[in-house]
């Protein structure tokens, strides 16, 4: 590969850098809010559990989305002899050392399959962003229906005709699992959401690493597919030049036959112009002796 100072692919650091900056700021948050947070988690520890486990592991699979490029980068830039493997079919194609031109058709074949793979990579990412909120509306509801169901065991709890003390602490007791499924509905939806918002700050950075790298592959690889096809372009403008002055010449031998006809076609004119001045100049001279 030529051009390489021109056409290098950019290290995606920038990216990392603000992932990590926004995981520092997250977790600031959460220590300074680290009562209010336990105090909501142990509302429903099973599920929140379950949604802050989700969350770690979509910020993991978000870094492995921009640290597996540094490996194909440094492959492209020719920095390391290790083989890619988002540019697999590249590799295989090109051979080891790089050698082998890629074709305007291939390399459309090629940038098609990176694309496809940088897409496929990122499906388990907003999977799980999803299903982050999905969890947050299952707390939701799951919390509602068992207000719903506590409050229904309250009223029918409470008798009539007793001391109104009596049916004051009764209801306050009763009102206790209303409340813990209003708390259960309302956490799950805080941590649901907050972990949808933190993966998909680092989908949409993992994203834009990807976005850049894609378009500084396809620069780099058209640079390369122009640079293999310029050999051929002056052998074809020789060829051409050669057409011209063969056809030029060409033309020049049919103008000189053409001039040639032309100026026999006008001897024969002369030459039948002037036998005809002479008959009839002896046909004049016959008359005059007849004459005589």
């Amino acid at each position: 590969m030529s051009d390489k100072d021109a056409y290098r692919l950019s290290s995606p650091r920038i990216f990392l850098l603000r992932m990590a900056v926004f995981l520092i700021l997250v977790g600031f948050v959460a220590v300074i809010l680290h009562v209010q947070i336990e105090t909501a988690f142990m509302a429903n520890p099973a599920l929140n559990g379950v949604i802050v486990g989700a969350a770690a592991i979509g910020v993991l699979i978000a870094f492995g989305h921009v640290t597996r490029l540094f490996r194909e980068i440094a492959w492209v830039n020719g920095r390391t002899s290790k083989k890619p493997r988002l540019l697999a079919p590249m590799a295989r194609i090109v051979g080891d050392e790089g050698r082998t031109p890629l074709s305007p058709q291939i390399l459309r074949l090629v940038l098609d399959s990176v694309a496809t793979r940088l897409d496929e990579g990122r499906e388990t990412s907003r999977y799980l962003t999803g299903l982050l909120v999905f969890l947050g509306l299952l707390g939701t509801f799951w919390g509602l229906l068992e207000t719903v169901g506590s409050i229904s065991a309250v009223i029918g709890s409470l008798q009539s005709g007793g001391e109104t003390s009596a049916l004051f602490n009764d209801l306050k007791t009763g009102l206790a699992r209303p409340l813990a499924g209003m708390s259960l509905a309302f956490t799950s939806s805080l941590f649901g959401l907050a972990g949808s918002l933190v993966l998909g700050f680092l989908d949409l950075q993992a994203g834009q690493a990807q976005g850049r790298f894609y378009t500084e592959l396809e620069d780099r690889l058209s640079a390369d597919v122009e640079e293999a096809r310029a050999p051929e372009r002056p052998s074809e403008n020789t060829e051409a030049i050669d057409g011209l002055a063969n056809g030029v010449q060409a033309l020049v031998r049919h103008m000189r036959q053409e001039q040639q006809m032309i100026r026999d076609w006008v001897e024969a004119q002369s030459a039948r112009q002037a036998r005809l001045q002479a008959a009839i100049e002896a046909h004049l001279a016959s008359e005059k002796q007849e004459m005589r």
